[in-house]
């Protein structure tokens, strides 16, 4: 049966273009049988397909919106959504519409850190800014059920992101929660983790509130572009040859890949009674392809069922 992916057409910098030309990308490079609806005003969403898209590959509907492409997952006519709006708006909605998992305080949204040996998840990294104890307990919790399904991890680690390894350090904040996680169900604590720590794959599920993991993930998104161009600037400085400078940026290019937010794609929604991804405002068609395909991925492992499972 093939996965269904509702997709915002109308979302990001760039859409409805990039949109419907990830769409088209993603229908055709797809691993599995996946299908894309598209969202959005017809007569843009049109003449878009017709530059990028078969209209066999990619269908669209008329006169619809955000709302509408999450009504389809919580109809049962898509498996999940996938936009690059608002981050706000998308929440919004998703909650709105599809609404919280029973027993799901809060939902999360996931980031990716990477690593030496892959990527660790990052819960909450925007969804959140305020949380109490038992909602870090909750985002580990889903943390390890997304690592569990996605990652193919059979007992994920978590940790506690913190300024120190002793259950001690931290605010009150993060002190209760170690306390707390260290019997809570379903999670394979490890206990506190510092921000040195985190490229050394310190824990499979690395668990903080949305403050402060938003603040690492646009970090993590600087640092690319940021150690690109401070070699660039080295590379002219010491006169390298073309050969060189060829050698270095392959280098660079393999380095800098798990800090690519194109590559991995979007984010996604954790908590809410639906799969839904939410992608970076700038996403070119690469990135939206790959949010599609993750979207898919997320809907095939069940995701979101999996965690309204561990929560009833």
């Amino acid at each position: 049966m093939a996965t269904t992916v509702a997709v915002d057409a109308m979302g990001g910098d760039q859409a409805p273009s990039v949109v419907t030309e990830g769409a088209a990308q993603a229908v055709h490079q797809a691993e599995g049988d996946v299908r894309v609806v598209l969202f959005g005003p017809e007569d843009e969403v049109h003449d878009a397909l017709r530059v990028h898209a078969p209209a066999a590959a990619v269908k669209r509907k008329q006169d619809s919106s955000i709302h509408h492409g999450l009504g389809a997952v919580r109809e049962g006519q898509a498996d999940a959504f996938v936009s690059a709006g608002n981050t706000g708006a998308v929440m919004a909605a998703a909650l709105f519409v599809l609404d919280r998992i029973a027993g799901v305080e809060r939902p999360a949204i996931v980031g990716y850190c990477p690593t030496i040996e892959g990527r660790s998840i990052l819960v909450d990294v925007g969804s959140s800014v305020d949380c109490r104890p038992e909602q870090l307990v909750q985002f580990a919790r889903m943390g390890a059920i997304y690592a569990h399904r996605i990652k193919q991890v059979d007992t994920p680690s978590a940790a506690l992101l913190n300024i120190g390894e002793e259950p001690s350090k931290g605010n009150e904040q993060v002190k209760a929660a170690y306390e707390l996680l260290e019997d809570a169900e379903g999670v394979n604590f490890q206990g506190n983790v510092e921000g040195r720590e985190l490229l050394q794959h310190a824990a499979d599920v690395i668990v903080c509130d949305g403050f402060v993991g938003n603040i690492l993930l646009k970090f993590g998104e600087s640092v690319a572009t940021g150690l690109v161009e401070m070699v660039k600037r080295e590379m002219k400085a010491q006169q390298l040859g073309p050969q060189e400078q060829q050698a270095v940026k392959g280098v660079m290019e393999g380095v800098m890949k798990p800090f690519d937010y194109e590559e991995r794609g979007g984010l996604p929604m954790l908590g809410v009674n639906g799969n839904v991804i939410i992608g970076h405002g700038s996403s070119p068609a690469r990135a939206v392809r790959h949010m599609i395909l993750e979207a898919a991925e997320v809907a095939r492992q069940d995701v979101a069922r999996s965690i309204a499972g561990a929560f009833e």
